[in-house]
């Protein structure tokens, strides 16, 4: 099992930016790729970004694409969710999630961060 601690979050105005991390521990080295989610308050919960901890390759929801950047230190077992260009829509707690296959089941989650935009 993977744990995964996020951090990051804030309250922040539109248009202003904040960087989410995501450190993970314990069996580490079963990680093929982590995702950052999100879920709005009486929403169900979605996709924001993708990364494999090999070799970078990274995914996009259409929704953040060009606005966010999910990255990785494998030196520090860390990935990063760096969020520009902030909407009020992008109001939702985030979580990071490990998927140890690479077959997009994730199966361990973050406790999640509030990120909250206002207008």
């Amino acid at each position: 099992q993977v744990q995964l601690v996020e951090s990051g979050g804030g309250l922040v105005q539109a248009g202003g930016s904040l960087r989410l991390s995501c450190a993970a521990s314990g069996r580490t080295f079963s990680r093929y790729a982590m995702g950052w989610f999100r879920q709005a308050p009486g929403e169900e919960r979605e996709f924001v970004a993708r990364i494999t901890w090999s070799y970078g390759i990274t995914y996009y929801s259409n929704s953040v694409k060009g606005r966010f950047t999910i990255s990785r230190d494998n030196a520090k077992n860390t990935v990063y969710l760096q969020m520009n260009s902030l909407k009020p829509e992008d109001t939702a707690v985030y979580y990071c999630a490990a998927d140890s296959d690479g077959n997009y089941v994730y199966e361990s989650w973050g406790q999640g961060t509030q990120v909250t935009v206002s207008a």
